[in-house]
């Protein structure tokens, strides 16, 4: 799947009326792989400098919904002959930091931050909060003898069923409680980004490298590898002696590590199969938290670095 994406600064034409820009460079991005969690993706045209200010918006920038406050309800009931109390065996701070690490689905086209928020960006932030910018969420349960745990499950969203928990995180553990003990709480999550708190970052494992191909440079010796009987053989290459496939590729870096520096094979096979770089070209590979998906994550990435990349040169044509 080929995505072409305009991802550079933009920059006055010459001569063209005030206004009008045109895009410098445009980043070729192919999907290699995508699941729900992760992604892997060819970047084309472009250089390291670039693929790393991707890498770096993807941990930092990236808009995500996350829990920012929770006001824990302290009470004392009486129920069947029983009595509960909000007191459970973690401090309400540990619960809160569980909340705010759990991954709140997050809907870039109908969430604003709430100093953007329409209704309430010029209220004061004690103030803030509405159904634009502000997702609230509710938890009641009470233990057993056995023991109840609470999950992120519990988290009851005000609002439509797209606010929920994903079915697949539900069973993250908040705590447990036991008979006598109850927890009840209101949270609410907004907009933010992960250079202000990690709970904002959407994502993890954000690497990236240069895209290799595999190279035969003798071919006799070649065969030492090819003996051994490992993930590649010789037929994968094509007829110019190059192996392009980017998954082949990587299995041919790990059988590489049979005939490699330290075996007894390198005496002989003498990098008779190399591994080269390809110029500008990156593989980048990431998972997200589940708040969203990969190509999401991607996308929201590409956008910010326009508009900061627009920034700048509008404040460069203000002072030149």
């Amino acid at each position: 799947m080929l995505l072409p994406y305009q991802l550079m600064v933009l920059s006055q034409k010459e001569g063209a009326e005030e206004g009008v820009s045109e895009v410098k460079n445009m980043v070729n991005a192919e999907i290699l792989y995508e699941d729900d969690e992760k992604i892997k993706i060819l970047l084309k045209e472009t250089d390291r400098a670039f693929v790393n200010s991707i890498r770096r918006t993807l941990m930092s920038d990236t808009p995500k919904m996350a829990i920012e406050t929770v006001r824990f309800v302290k009470k004392t009931e009486e129920e069947d002959g029983g009595l509960w109390e909000t007191d459970g065996p973690l401090p309400d701070e540990v619960i809160a930091q569980r909340l705010a690490m759990i991954p709140i689905p997050t809907k870039h086209d109908e969430f604003y931050f709430q100093d953007e928020c329409p209704t309430c960006a010029d209220m004061v932030e004690e103030d803030r909060g509405c159904a634009l910018c502000t997702m609230l969420y509710y938890c009641q349960v009470k233990g057993s003898n056995e023991g109840v745990w609470v999950t992120a499950g519990d988290l009851n969203f005000l609002g439509d069923a797209d606010g929920f928990i994903s079915s697949k995180y539900q069973s993250i553990p908040i705590t447990k409680l036991f008979q006598g003990q109850m927890i009840e709480f209101s949270a609410t999550a907004i907009m933010g980004r992960g250079r202000d708190h990690i709970k904002w970052s959407p994502v993890c494992g954000v690497t990236f490298s240069p895209r290799q191909h595999g190279i035969i440079k003798t071919k006799s010796r070649s065969k030492i590898l090819w003996d051994l009987g490992l993930n590649i053989k010789s037929g994968d290459f094509n007829k110019d002696g190059k192996l392009v496939d980017v998954e082949k590729v990587d299995l041919l870096r790990k059988d590489l590590n049979h005939v490699g520096s330290g075996t007894e094979e390198s005496r002989e096979f003498k990098d008779a199969v190399v591994l080269e770089d390809i110029p500008n070209e990156f593989i980048l590979s990431f998972e997200t938290d589940g708040s969203m998906s990969p190509k999401v994550a991607f996308e929201m990435a590409i956008k910010e670095l326009s508009i900061r990349f627009g920034d700048i040169d509008a404040d460069l044509k203000a002072v030149l």
